[in-house]
């Protein structure tokens, strides 16, 4: 088979297309042949080691930490199985599946993950994939295309891990920031399906593609007043900030929450140090909440969406596995409205 396969930390050229063994599905693992494989801000970081460590936040890891190189990444897969191992179910073979791409640190509905496909094992960005029997979800009757399901784990997965942890409802209010990326048009989606009403953060060029996804209002972030103009659009504030943006926007920007509202995070764009006074925070029962991807309830959340086709992700280009390094280039350049996905 094909597969794009990094082999250390660095720029684009650590990124080569190579012939593979197909790989043998073990006992309870399937065989996925890839449909559509979405590219994620994880892929760039990983790929530049830029997570840093407790000890180090410059070191060069990994998520998790070190990375064993080589390594296919591609934690989005979506695609039909063609072989299942001899304690798996027989019945997969065949399916089109939507692949949860995180290991988890126990057994229970709330889990939290602890290994992602395509960072601490071989991901989508190859013709077949190996994934634990378990992880692989039917979805043959979603109306989806293989390139839409491919678009939702991992930034349809952690959006919708941030709106279960900020309780989004029905009328309630949300500001989005990033609103015009994969987690950001995601979460503007999810929200808009659950009745909330959004405001989306965004460059002013990226204005429509956030509205059609479900904003009712957006905030010019070139303009330099966010809060300004946050604080304005709605004028009785929020139920919920929904942040992948973080940087100096988040001290100051606990002032657009209603009290008890809740600011979660789950990305660092504008920065990861933060100053804040705790007394806004604990005054009016805030609550500051750090999210990264999603749970086992929340996946099969997702999966059920993904099923009934209630939200149909934005696809804004698709690339070939040769293209996968234009695509990370594309990523990083960050001019396009939705996601990126990988066609093997």
């Amino acid at each position: 088979m094909r597969a794009a396969v990094t082999t250390r930390h660095g720029g684009l050229d650590a990124i080569e297309v190579r012939e593979l063994p197909v790989p043998e599905p073990g006992p309870d693992e399937v065989l996925v042949q890839v449909g559509g494989a979405g590219c994620n801000n994880t892929d760039l970081w990983t790929r530049e080691g830029a997570y840093g460590t407790a000890e180090d936040p410059d070191a060069k890891a990994g998520w998790l930490g070190p990375i064993d190189f080589p390594r296919i990444q591609g934690g989005d897969v979506a695609g039909t199985v063609v072989a299942a191992g001899e304690r798996a179910p027989g019945s997969l073979v065949g399916s089109r599946v939507l692949v949860d791409p995180a290991h988890y640190d126990g057994p229970g509905p709330d889990a939290l993950p602890d290994d992602i496909l395509g960072s601490e094992r071989d991901g989508g960005f190859a013709e077949y994939v190996v994934v634990p029997a378990a992880r692989a979800h039917p979805v043959d009757g979603s109306p989806l295309t293989d390139v839409e399901l491919g678009a939702l784990p991992i930034a349809y997965g952690t959006a919708l891990g941030m709106l279960e942890r900020a309780a989004v409802a029905q009328g309630h209010t949300v500001l989005v920031t990033g609103a015009s990326g994969g987690v950001g048009l995601a979460a503007v989606q999810l929200a808009t399906a659950r009745g909330a009403r959004v405001v989306g953060v965004c460059s002013g060029s990226k204005r429509d593609g956030v509205r059609r996804a479900g904003a009712e209002a957006t905030v010019d972030r070139t303009r330099g007043a966010v809060l300004a103009d946050a604080s304005a659009a709605v004028g009785t504030g929020y139920d919920a900030v929904i942040d992948v943006a973080a940087g100096p926007l988040v001290g100051p920007g606990l002032g657009l929450l209603r009290p008890g509202g809740r600011w979660v995070v789950a990305g660092a764009l504008d920065g990861w140090a933060v100053d804040l006074d705790v007394r806004r925070l604990y005054l009016t029962n805030l609550a500051l909440l750090g999210s990264t991807m999603h749970t086992p309830r929340i996946f099969e959340l997702l999966v059920e969406i993904a099923r009934r086709g209630e939200v149909r992700p934005v696809v804004a280009a698709t690339f070939g596995l040769d293209e996968v390094p234009a695509a990370q280039e594309e990523l990083a350049r960050r001019g396009h409205v939705g996601k990126l996905v990988i066609v093997p």
